[in-house]
C-alpha cells in the first residue's frame, strides 16, 4: 500500500516540469516512546519556562529570541523580524546543476526521501529525468525549504523512483584533515595486511536490515509485556568492571587467533 506523502510539489528541470510527491524514507514512529508522569498521581507532566533568576513561569507572548554578543547581554530578535529574513516557502524542485555521483561524500548527506511522480500524465517527464541522471551516474543539485529552512538537496535515481537527499550545511561538517593528520600515513605492514583481508574475507555476508536492528527495542518491549501482566522482570547483574586491554600486543599473533576463530565458526 502507498505511504501518505508529506509534501507536494513540482519536479523542474528547464521546460520540463512535473508534479511530484514526497515522503521521509526513513521513520522513527515504531520506537517506543515514553511520557514523563508524576509518580504519586499518574498524571503528564507539563514543560514550562522560567525565568533563571526569578524562578517564576514566563507567559508564551513574554517568550522572545535572543542572541548573546556578550556575557549576560543579548540582542532580542522579534518573531516578525525573523519571518522578515524567512526565505519564502517554495514548491518547486528547480535542478539548476548536476554533479557526479561519487563527487559527493556520505558525510554530506542528511535525511533521505522518497520522490515520486503524483500525475500519471507527468509521469513520463519524471521518469526520462531519472533515467538520464542514471545513464549518466550524476544526481541533480537544487534548493528547496523543508522544515522550516531552506536546504541543499540532491535527488539520485533509486530503481523506478529518486531520493532526495537534504545535504548538511557547509559549516556543519568538519575538516577530517585536523582529525587525521597526525597518523601515520604509511602503508600496513603486507604480511599483517594479508591476515586482515583473511579475516575480512571470513567475516563478510550480505547485507540484511537485521545487521542494524535495536536490540534495546526488544528488551524494553519484554519489560513491558512482564509489566502489564504484573511479572517482575529479572534485575540485570551489575556488569564486571573492564579490564583495560593491555597496550602491548602481538598483532601477528592476535590477527592469526582471530582468522583461526572466524575460520572456525564460518564452519
Amino acid at each position: 500500500m502507498a505511504q501518505r506523502s508529506f509534501w507536494k510539489g513540482y519536479l523542474k528541470l528547464s521546460l520540463v516540469t512535473c508534479p511530484v510527491a514526497m515522503a521521509p524514507a526513513v521513520s522513527e514512529n515504531e520506537k517506543i516512546r515514553f511520557h514523563t508522569l508524576n509518580r504519586e498521581t499518574r498524571n503528564r507532566v507539563v514543560s514550562q519556562y522560567v525565568d533563571s533568576v526569578t524562578g517564576k513561569v514566563v507567559k508564551e507572548d513574554d517568550e522572545v529570541k535572543g542572541y548573546e554578543r556578550g556575557e549576560g547581554d543579548y540582542v532580542l530578535i522579534e518573531d516578525d523580524e525573523l519571518e522578515s529574513v524567512a526565505l519564502e516557502s517554495t514548491r518547486t524542485i528547480d535542478i539548476d546543476v548536476f554533479a557526479p555521483r561519487d563527487s559527493i561524500e556520505w558525510i554530506w548527506l542528511d535525511q533521505p526521501h522518497y520522490l515520486t511522480p503524483d500525475d500519471p500524465v507527468g509521469e513520463e517527464a519524471f521518469c526520462v529525468i531519472r533515467d538520464a541522471m542514471a545513464t549518466t551516474r550524476t544526481v541533480g543539485i537544487s534548493r528547496l525549504v523543508m522544515y522550516r529552512r531552506e536546504r541543499a538537496v540532491m535527488l539520485e535515481p533509486r530503481d523506478k523512483g529518486i531520493v532526495l537527499w537534504t545535504l548538511r550545511y557547509g559549516d556543519e561538517v568538519r575538516d577530517k584533515a585536523a582529525y587525521f593528520e597526525t597518523i601515520n600515513a604509511n602503508k600496513a605492514d603486507p604480511s599483517l595486511m594479508s591476515l586482515v583481508l583473511q579475516l575480512i574475507d571470513e567475516q563478510t555476508k550480505p547485507w540484511t536490515p537485521s545487521m542494524a536492528s535495536d536490540p534495546v527495542q526488544d528488551k524494553l518491549l519484554e519489560l513491558i509485556t512482564a509489566k502489564k501482566k504484573g511479572r517482575k522482570r529479572a534485575a540485570k547483574p551489575k556488569p564486571e568492571a573492564e579490564t583495560p586491554p593491555s597496550n602491548v600486543i602481538n598483532i601477528m599473533d592476535a590477527l592469526k587467533k582471530s582468522v583461526a576463530a572466524a575460520s572456525k565458526a564460518k564452519r
